[in-house]
């Protein structure tokens, strides 16, 4: 297995080039903070399958999904519970340890988004549809935005789609989120203010967006 990819039952650590914001702008307990507050969500039966409701509308049953920065592994977790097969990366170790702890049917890497490689991980076959939820990118590294949407994108299959939700008010602005999709290969098809889809306008301060890897 190549270096910076790791399943949670091995001990290895993780090893990125730049430190993602997770790792600089918060403290060493947010970790565990953002475990016990995504289980306390759940017990008082709060609804946290939003993002996944609208993932699996996109692509057929069965299909591969991708879930870049899968944290605590809710998402993909609700994904693979409507039959999908899920494979979940996230930089962050004890995110990943959770994941599998709490949901132990898809497949859960710790690694860099920035550097994602899955074929020296072990998982060759390109992705339907790829999903970047919980304001992800404002928590990878600064400057690794667009490498993160390029890696991604290259575990698409051609046609394959991204859906990516951010708070723009979070110092990644949506103009340099278009830029950076640009320089990724990816396309623009749709952009809402929320995941149950209602309509993005300039004054709102969450967008989610439908992007398209051109077929070859």
């Amino acid at each position: 297995m190549a270096p910076g990819w790791v399943n949670i039952s091995e001990d290895t650590v993780v090893v990125m080039a730049k430190p993602t914001r997770w790792v600089t702008d918060t403290g060493p307990e947010h970790s565990q903070w953002y475990i016990d507050r995504f289980r306390r969500l759940a017990a008082e039966g709060a609804d946290l399958a939003g993002e996944a409701r609208l993932v699996d509308a996109l692509v057929p049953p069965g299909s591969r999904i991708l879930d870049a920065g899968c944290g605590t592994g809710r998402v993909g977790a609700a994904l693979a519970a409507r039959g999908h097969t899920v494979v979940g990366v996230d930089a962050d170790p004890v995110l990943v340890e959770a994941a599998g702890a709490t949901y132990p049917g898809p497949r859960w890497l710790v690694g860099d988004l920035a550097e994602l490689d899955l074929a020296a991980a072990g998982e060759p076959e390109p992705f339907d549809v790829a999903v970047i939820a919980g304001n992800v990118m404002t928590f990878v590294a600064p400057g690794t935005e667009a490498d993160v949407l390029r890696r991604v994108a290259a575990h698409l299959r051609p046609d394959g789609l991204v859906a990516v939700g951010f708070g723009t008010d979070r110092g990644y602005q949506l103009s340099a989120f278009d830029d950076d999709t640009a320089v990724a290969g990816l396309h623009l098809e749709h952009r809402f203010a929320t995941w149950d889809l209602r309509p993005w306008r300039k004054e709102s301060d969450f967008a989610v967006s439908l992007l398209r890897r051109p077929a070859d």
